[in-house]
């Protein structure tokens, strides 16, 4: 009955750390093809690159994708294309939400505000590299600001 017990314990453990690599993110998952490791979410992923399912891969670079719409918003970092334009000022751009947050250069909505002084602010990039003020964080240059913060042209 004891080794019995002993064993019930064992497989509950490894049951235990199983279930916990699972919820920490661990990549506990071994690809048998090439040996990379994954999450459990992220093998069934990878195992595309060994398999025929290449049903979202980017034939520029060979990224993969979850979905077809994923790859469809990707594809336009090779093609260029902008389907969304300004009505303002005929600017276009490749995500809607750049757009949007475009737009707010004309109507001069300021949606992001700081907790700390009350500043608002037309991007929530800007906001952040503002409340680096407050924290002593060390800022980026001007020119890192607009180019990850500012809608590009």
């Amino acid at each position: 009955h004891d080794a019995d017990r002993a064993e019930k314990n064992l497989s509950t453990s490894e049951h235990l750390k199983k279930r916990q690599r699972r919820t920490t993110g661990k990549r506990s998952h071994r690809c048998s093809d090439c040996g990379k490791r994954c999450t459990s979410s992220g093998i069934k992923l990878h195992r595309r690159i060994h398999t025929s399912d290449n049903s979202h891969c980017c034939s520029d670079c060979g990224t993969f994708f979850k979905s077809s719409s994923e790859l469809k918003i990707h594809l336009r970092n090779h093609t260029k294309e902008k389907p969304y334009f300004c009505s303002d000022c005929g600017k276009s751009f490749p995500l809607s939400t750049s757009l949007i947050s475009h737009q707010r250069t004309h109507t001069r909505e300021r949606t992001y505000s700081c907790d700390q002084c009350g500043k608002s602010f037309t991007t929530s990039g800007s906001l952040t590299l503002h409340q680096r003020t407050h924290t002593g964080t060390k800022s980026l240059t001007k020119s890192d600001f607009f180019y990850y913060f500012m809608p590009h042209h």
